[in-house]
């Protein structure tokens, strides 16, 4: 029988997403149990050096989770999602060079409508690590400020008007699905709010899901999730790609389809 071990996230990197991001890895281990698999949970703040299995569940992004994964990557296990992978959301430059070299459309640098500076050193902790400008005056001060407080690295772009929409997808199994979150309230830091209510314009969402799908693509995701801009005349942008969202809208179906494309890979092993 195949090993399963599955990680969760250190609570540093699930700002007021706690419980939702435990809850959608625990419904994929049931799923996997469910089906025969031999999984094992794990905390990543408590990962063993030894740990050792044919294929890791990880939604873990400490350096020493990620180190140890690249390890057992070399040695043939299989990772969802690789290390590599999650390395390269957690860094926003690198992330946005190679989702533009694959033609990922993405929010443009210059803009009339404000600026959002978000740390690019690693994902969003806290409200601090993602910030508006009201113009290019005020977006450098911000930035100043930012890096004065720390932060290795700050992008800037420019604030896109339209609809927000979150999606979320697994490679591999059909599985894709969007919402508005202006439509239920719930938001992560309130930054959503700017966009103000959804006006629901039209725009392809066929187009959507192959583009989010190129884009997980290009990282190497194979669970993702991510944040877009839908503008007046129904063209999309991405403005975020994430390494395994808590899936808290679809949380069901997509925990089928996350072991579903475990079931895959082990598979291929």
């Amino acid at each position: 029988m195949y090993s399963i071990v599955a990680i969760s996230r250190a609570e540093r990197f699930s700002p007021n997403s706690v419980e939702k991001d435990a809850a959608i890895l625990e419904s994929v281990v049931k799923e996997l149990r469910d089906k025969g698999c031999d999984v094992a949970l794990k905390k990543e703040t408590e990962l063993k050096d030894n740990v050792g299995a044919t294929l890791f569940l990880s939604m873990g992004r400490l350096p020493s989770t990620l180190s140890l994964l690249s390890e057992r990557q070399d040695s043939g296990a299989a990772v969802v999602n690789s290390a590599a992978s999650v390395e390269l959301c957690c860094n926003r430059r690198r992330l946005n060079d190679v989702l533009a070299a694959a033609g990922v459309p993405l929010a443009p640098s210059e803009g009339n409508h404000g600026y959002w500076l978000k740390r690019a050193d690693g994902v969003a902790e806290s409200k601090a690590d993602v910030q508006y400008a009201a113009n290019k005056t005020e977006a450098e001060a911000t930035m100043k400020r930012m890096l004065a407080q720390g932060m290795g690295d700050v992008i800037a772009c420019a604030h896109v008007e339209g609809d927000l929409l979150k999606f979320y997808g697994v490679r591999g199994t059909g599985f894709f699905r969007y919402y508005y979150p202006g439509d239920d309230g719930d938001w992560k830091f309130d930054d959503e709010a700017r966009n103000g209510m959804p006006q629901h314009y039209d725009f392809n969402d066929k187009e959507l899901a192959d583009t989010a799908d190129r884009a997980a693509q290009a990282v190497g995701l194979d669970v993702y999730g991510g944040d877009c801009i839908v503008s007046s005349n129904g063209k999309v942008c991405i403005i975020d790609l994430n390494d395994w969202p808590s899936f808290s809208r679809c949380r069901t179906e997509a925990a089928k389809a996350i072991a579903e494309r475990t079931l895959q890979i082990l598979k291929k092993k």
